[in-house]
Formats: C-alpha cells, sequence, structure tokens
C-alpha cells in the first residue's frame, strides 16, 4: 500500500515537472515556428491544467503573480494527498478482510455441512459426493503419475475451488513417509469433532453415545486396544451457543483448544476431525465388508483457496501437501483393501484447521441417513486403515 501512496507522489511530481518544462520552453520561444509552437504549448498548459491539476483553474482567484510562484506555493500541498490515499486504502481493506474473514469462517462451517442454523438439513446436491463402487482402480505408480488419471478416480473437486497438476502429483503424495514413531511414549493420535452435535437415524436425544461423539469413542478404544496406538479423545463442543445449534463459528473456537492439547501434548503426531456428512434422505452411504452393513467414509481437504479470493493468507496452512499425502495413501489402502468402503476425496477451499499438523485428516463418516450399527462396522475399518499407513 506504501509503494502505491509513493507511486502518486511520484506521478504528481513528474506533472508538475513536465507542466514546468512546458511553460519554461513556451516562454523562452525555443522553437523555430514561434507562433505555432507558442499556441500549442499554450494549449497543452491549458490541457494540462485541466486533465491533471484543475485547481490551477483558479489561479486568478488566488492572487498569484506568476505559474512558477503558484506551483511553488502549492506544490507541497498537492503531494501529501499520497498519504491520504494510504490512510484511505488501509482502513477501508482492515474492514473488507475483516468482513470477508468473518465470512470464510461462516461459509467454511456451513458449507462443509450443509445444514441451516436450527440444523436442519439443507438439499444437496449427492452428484458432487460421488460414491466409489467398489469397482477395481488401478493404484500402480505409473497411473498416479497421470494428474488427470489421479483427478479422475481418486477426487472430486468443489465447484468453488481448484488444483493444479503441481499441487497434486500422486507419485510424490504416496512416496510420503506416514508413519509414527512408535518407539516413544505418549498418545500419537487425538480424535475430536469440530461438530459434536451430528447423529444418525437411529440415534436417542440426549443420548451422547448414539453421536458423532459416541462413534468417536468407539474408534478411540478400537485404536487403544486393538492396534495398541494411544489415542486421546477430545470431546469438547464448539457447535453450541448459549444452547443453541450455531456452527458459524466452530471451527474458530475448536482452534485454540486443539492447539493447547497439541502443544501439552507434543507426541502426538496424528489429528483426526471426526464428521457426520449430510446428504439428501433418499441417500444411504452404505457397503458391504465383512458380512456387515458399513457406512461409507469420505476424506477432505481444504485447500486454503478460491476461485474467487484465490489464495487466501489468513488462512494459510503450510502443511497442504501432508494432508494431501495422508489422505490419498489411506484412500489408496482402502481401495486395495476394502474396495467401495470409501467415496472419493473432497476438495474445497478453506482450511478447516487442518494447518495445526502434517497428518491431518477431514473425515466425513457415514451421514444422518446411517444407522449407528453402521457407523461402528465403518470405525472397525477405519482403524485398521489407519494401522496399515501409521504402523505397518
Amino acid at each position: 500500500m506504501r509503494n502505491h501512496a509513493h507511486g502518486i507522489n511520484r506521478k504528481l511530481i513528474l506533472t508538475i515537472l513536465c507542466i514546468l518544462c512546458g511553460y519554461g520552453l513556451w516562454n523562452g520561444r525555443a522553437f523555430t515556428l514561434e507562433n505555432m509552437n507558442a499556441r500549442l504549448s499554450e494549449g497543452l498548459l491549458e490541457q494540462s491544467q485541466k486533465m491533471y491539476l484543475a485547481s490551477l483553474n483558479y489561479m486568478e482567484e488566488d492572487h498569484v503573480d506568476s505559474l512558477e510562484e503558484w506551483l511553488a506555493q502549492h506544490a507541497m500541498q498537492l503531494i501529501p494527498l499520497g498519504s491520504y490515499v494510504e490512510d484511505k486504502k488501509d482502513s477501508e481493506t482492515d474492514m473488507e478482510d475483516s468482513e470477508t474473514y468473518e465470512m470464510i469462517l461462516a461459509k467454511q462451517a456451513n458449507d462443509e455441512n450443509a445444514v441451516d442454523a436450527d440444523g436442519n438439513l439443507i438439499g444437496t446436491d449427492d452428484s458432487a459426493q460421488t460414491m466409489n463402487t467398489g469397482a477395481l482402480i488401478d493404484t500402480s505408480v505409473e497411473k498416479m503419475r497421470d494428474f488427470d488419471y489421479l483427478l479422475g478416480n481418486f477426487y472430486t473437486v468443489d465447484g468453488s475451488t481448484m488444483i493444479r497438476s503441481d499441487e497434486l502429483n500422486g507419485e510424490t503424495l504416496l512416496s510420503k513417509d506416514m508413519h509414527i514413531n512408535t518407539e516413544t511414549e505418549g498418545p500419537k493420535v487425538l480424535i475430536y469433532h469440530t461438530h459434536s452435535q451430528e447423529m444418525f437415524a437411529d440415534s436417542v436425544d440426549g443420548d451422547t453415545a448414539t453421536s458423532i461423539v459416541g462413534i468417536g469413542d468407539y474408534l478411540t478404544d478400537l485404536l487403544n486396544n486393538t492396534y495398541h496406538i494411544e489415542t486421546l479423545h477430545h470431546t469438547g463442543v464448539y457447535d453450541l451457543i448459549n444452547g443453541e445449534l450455531d456452527r458459524s463459528k466452530a471451527y474458530d473456537l475448536a482452534k485454540p483448544e486443539i492447539a493447547k492439547i497439541l502443544e501439552e501434548n507434543p507426541s502426538i503426531e496424528v489429528v483426526i476431525d471426526l464428521h457426520r456428512d449430510g446428504v439428501g434422505e433418499g441417500t444411504h452411504l452404505v457397503t458391504e465388508i465383512n458380512g456387515k452393513p458399513t457406512a461409507q467414509i469420505m476424506f477432505f481437504n481444504g485447500l486454503s483457496k478460491t476461485r474467487s479470493n484465490g489464495e487466501i493468507d489468513y488462512l494459510a496452512n503450510p502443511y497442504i501437501q501432508d494432508n494431501l499425502a495422508f489422505s490419498l495413501q489411506m484412500q489408496v489402502a482402502a481401495y486395495n483393501k476394502y474396495p467401495g468402503f470409501t467415496r472419493r476425496i473432497y476438495l474445497r477451499g478453506y482450511r478447516y484447521n487442518m494447518h495445526l499438523m502434517p497428518k491431518c485428516l477431514l473425515i466425513e463418516a457415514g451421514a444422518q441417513t446411517n444407522t449407528v450399527q453402521e457407523m461402528k462396522n465403518a470405525m472397525e475399518v477405519l482403524a485398521d486403515l489407519l494401522n496399515i499407513v501409521l504402523v505397518e
């Protein structure tokens, strides 16, 4: 912004110098065709006055004796305009950024899970939430190098954002080491819920065990006791304000609490924000695995940019590539062992607090049309996949 102000100052100074030079040439009869050039200079001076320094038209009212005297008196009054513009622009930009930030926080919270302020499902375009039918997909390195193949078989990109081939290189993402350090003590995984009030088809009002939090309890138990991956489950509530469902600030409210937990537990390497998706009432996200009806899941990545805003600086995430690597490796493991379990990875703008740790997952597990048992069956598969990617 300051460079912009300096640019205005330079333009004003150059304009004044040009007028002075033109006036001097005109006064000195520096050209051969004296009369023609005098008239030309006079015309140029008059137009310059009108176009660049309109207040020159009031020179007579200021009672100055010459153009040189007027310029000497008023040049310094004109030049501070740059500072005024700088102050004005800074003020407007601060206000716009603040409003945009609030808007993005609300949109980030509400777009990720399509419900209104009362918690009622808003009609969604289920075609944008593409399901994997269970068909075998080639996950060889050769295929994963192909951006179009990767995008066409593994991802759904929301219309509000975009991703380039240099940001989504399958070979590079699959080569990143996602293993946790099993030699050190302390919890390795943190599970929490930005949207803790999400329920299922047969959930019981007031019974947390039948909500997404109860599903998080089950996943935590599986990781701790079946796979011996020490896991913490944080059950903080961020989508209730004064007892009313309000998701507009849920991610912002959760951020400092999750950051504090990570600071207090430096052994944590994996952060999982476990959600339940929202779909049309006629959609049932279920498949059969090991003879059990199992809710399908979807990994979700925020890219911290949108088509309309570009890179969102104040929602920056230095771990986007790590986040993408984690979800892709989980997706490939699922395709290879449990085809049909995962839907395509969903890519959207904004950040979703995935900047807190390189190995961050946002998981949309099932939807409001799934049963609690279908969700628990899904957690059994998810726990095995986490063990494959993080430990084996």
